[in-house]
């Protein structure tokens, strides 16, 4: 089966020896390769024969041999006979062969066909090599099989199309996982340790597995595919110059006429499918492998920055992207969501998130805007329901991000989930979670599909979070809120030309996942070198200056902004156990904190946000030191908890990470910042890491029960993954690169 549900056949092999035709699978490499594949392919194709000449030649009996013939059912009309005679290492190699061109069956019985081959048709096997120190020599790091597992392998950034970010793997469960142990590493760079000036690591990939194959983009600009059970590297494209993708890879696992290709952005602006196998561009693709993605969208604007940023989703023959571009001034590329063509890079459809005349919503921006407005962009990840052919896009805010006043009106679709038809792009709904944004709270974490169950009714449902920190319920069909939702009154900026909207969306339940208020007597007191440097920033601003939920920035006074431009809830979305309707999601209460100042003349944005501490940007403008990233209200700064999707309410939270400067001055469970989601399993457990603190951990999902952490060379600001390989669960998540543990 495919990713998402589709059967994957693979051509009829014509084969007969002495002078007969052989029947190469069609492709469009330069002449000398496709020999190379042809001669690859009849060596396979000679295989099967081998195998499953059934009318000339009797297979003996025993153990596998209904396997062999079963598993090479696709050859037929094959002669030859059956004097070969290879080891078992040569019949595994082919069988894997077979085993990626696509033959079905599990590792067991491809292990069971080798043994039943070996023992058959085989020969002894030469001495092994030795290593220089006497020890036997590893064999060359291959790939065994490109089947997706859906049980076994985490294929897809959320595992599946869905976006659940739940494995059914239990090997590793709660009364285990403490016995967790390292198992391999790959790209480990010990000078990137986590500092208080990088808050975000140079990559916050999250790997795919399929068969015995990881596949991850690294921070040293390479994309590479590694042995999942050693780490051992099988193949590396080296990007050169462009950055790699910095939140993951796309399988597409091939089909009758192609073979199973990775799809990654990268920080150029191209869009390069890699055969799988190999590592080599797919020259069908685009131009030789490569989709440029700046034209059409970026023509006009050269030398602004535009690219993909998350991996893109597969929906039949279709990848769908989204993009991500500047920020700060409302001039750019336009960020149209766009599907293309998984065989020939053709574009197929395009969805404006910043709608165009004609189309919904093109009354709530200023007229002509999308000519050159260069917002709002899905930077973040995409889910899909196949079943229903929707896609579920997460959309950010508009641009610039802290001052509305060139952009009056709602601004649909910033910071809103948007309902896509899959096959045709065309809009079937829409949930703004934040009018007129204008403290920059995206909505891109991928919303995840779920089945509520309410009154005895079960409803095909997405869970949506954004930086606003509130949790939104939605019909997967028609985007209503399961749940109750308010238009409540906000305050209103006093910015001169700002139009800040009258009302935002809160739903009934859950409640805030966040903290979204402070008063003078929340600022932290407790350790004195903190609570003095708190202090004395609270009377440089002039005190606390909040007015609840949805706060806009003033030109009078600095304010401190609950949910902050770092949430809340981030990219790092939900995971969700369909098991026991929990959903699971960190939060982390860092506040925006700035005044919106006068811009000089000839500025394209009226105002701008300025801060009070001794720096520029958004790391500067948050209410912390960022000598150490403590934020200066009282702890716990982070949680991690679950909502029980069927009743609304939180079933438990707990604090998500430490500070061990705190610790060491005796104040515990205060929480740490960072990026990054959860994942769930089977096997009752939470694993997390998305903290400054560096460690990496899992939870009891019943209870919130901390039952193993570890520390990692660096920070993790992603989310982790769980697979099995060669009989073993492993579980990873990369920090300055990959990480794996598994059980001793």
């Amino acid at each position: 089966m495919g990713l998402h549900g589709e059967m994957l056949t693979y051509a009829p092999v014509h084969f007969t020896l002495v002078l007969r035709l052989i029947k190469c699978p069609s492709t469009s490499l330069p002449s000398s390769d496709a020999i190379i594949l042809c001669m690859r392919f009849v060596l396979v194709v000679f295989s099967c024969a081998l195998l499953t000449a059934q009318g000339q030649v009797k297979l003996p009996d025993g153990d596998g041999k209904a396997l062999v013939e079963r598993v090479c059912s696709g050859c037929h009309g094959l002669e030859t006979a059956v004097d070969s005679s290879r080891t078992e290492v040569e019949w595994r190699s082919v069988v894997d062969s077979m085993a990626g061109r696509g033959a079905q069956g599990t590792d067991a019985e491809f292990k069971q066909i080798v043994a039943y081959l070996a023992k058959n048709f085989g020969k002894a096997s030469a001495a092994p090599a030795m290593a220089k120190d006497g020890a036997t020599a590893k064999a060359e790091p291959r790939i065994t099989s490109l089947k997706v597992d859906l049980k076994n392998d985490w294929p897809e950034f959320g595992r599946d199309g869905g976006a659940q970010r739940y494995s059914p793997l239990a090997e590793i469960n709660a009364t285990n996982v403490g016995k967790l142990k390292l198992a391999w590493q790959y790209g480990i760079d010990a000078t990137k340790r986590s500092g208080a000036q990088r808050v975000i690591p140079t990559t916050e990939a999250v790997p795919i597995v399929i068969g015995n194959v990881l596949f991850a983009p690294t921070a040293q600009h390479t994309i590479v595919a590694l042995e999942a059970d050693t780490g051992r590297e099988i193949w590396k494209y080296d990007l050169g110059r462009a950055g790699a993708p910095l939140r993951g890879v796309t399988l597409w696992p091939g089909d009758a006429k192609s073979v199973p290709q990775i799809f990654a952005g990268t920080s150029d602006g191209k869009l390069i499918a890699l055969n799988a196998l190999d590592g080599k561009l797919v020259p069908g693709f685009g131009n030789e492998g490569i989709v440029n993605l700046r034209i059409g969208v970026a023509d006009k604007f050269p030398n602004m920055p535009y690219h993909m940023s998350s991996p893109g989703v597969i929906y039949k023959d279709l990848i769908i992207t989204g993009s991500q571009g500047q920020e700060d001034n409302q001039d750019g590329p336009a960020q149209d969501i766009r599907a293309w063509n998984v065989r020939t890079g053709k574009l197929m459809w395009t969805f404006h998130p910043l709608p165009h005349p004609g189309e919904a919503g093109y009354e709530t921006w200023p007229k002509d805007a999308w000519e050159h407005v260069g917002s709002p962009a899905n930077w973040g990840l995409i889910s899909v329901d196949v079943q229903r052919g929707l896609l579920f896009i997460p959309i950010g805010q508009p641009a610039p991000q802290y001052y509305g006043g060139g952009r009056p009106g709602s601004n649909l679709f910033s910071s809103a989930i948007v309902a896509l038809d899959a096959n045709s792009g065309k809009l079937r709904w829409h949930f703004q979670i934040t009018h007129h944004d204008v403290w920059d709270l995206d909505a891109e974490a991928a919303p995840a599909l779920i089945d509520v169950v309410r009154n005895g009714k079960k409803t095909p449902a997405i869970v949506a979070v954004s930086k606003a920190s509130l949790m939104f319920f939605l019909n997967r069909e028609t985007g209503e809120s399961i749940y109750p939702v308010e238009e409540r009154h906000v305050p209103q900026s006093d910015v001169p030309g700002e139009q800040t909207w009258p009302t935002q969306p809160f739903p009934v339940k859950p409640p805030p996942l966040a903290r979204l208020s402070i008063t003078a007597d929340e600022v932290f007191k407790g350790e004195p070198d903190h609570e003095k440097f708190c202090r004395d920033l609270v009377e440089k601003m002039g005190g606390i200056h909040n007015q609840g939920p949805y706060t806009p920035y003033s030109s009078t006074e600095y304010r401190v902004i609950f949910s902050g431009q770092q949430g809340g809830a981030n990219y790092g979305g939900v995971a969700v156990d369909p098991t026991s309707s929990y959903v699971f999601v960190n939060t982390r209460d860092v506040a925006g904190l700035g005044r919106l100042d006068k811009s000089p003349e000839g500025d394209v944005v009226a105002y701008r946000r300025s801060t009070p501490l001794p720096g520029r940007g958004t790391f500067y403008s948050r209410f912390w030191d960022p000598a150490n990233q403590l934020p200066c209200q009282q702890p716990p700064w982070a949680h991690l908890m679950a909502i029980d999707a069927n009743t609304g309410d939180i079933a438990w939270k707990v604090p998500l990470g430490t500070s061990d400067e705190m610790e060491a001055k005796g104040i515990h469970n205060t929480g740490a910042f960072g990026q990054g989601g959860a994942i769930a399993t089977a096997g009752g457990l939470i694993f997390i890491g998305g903290t400054i603190d560096g460690r990496f951990r899992a939870f009891e999902s019943k209870t919130g029960k901390t039952l193993w952490e570890t520390r990692l060379d660096a920070e993790a600001h992603t989310n982790p993954i769980t697979y099995v390989s060669r009989g073993k669960q492993y579980v990873v998540i990369v920090s300055s690169g990959v990480n794996a543990f598994s059980l001793e």
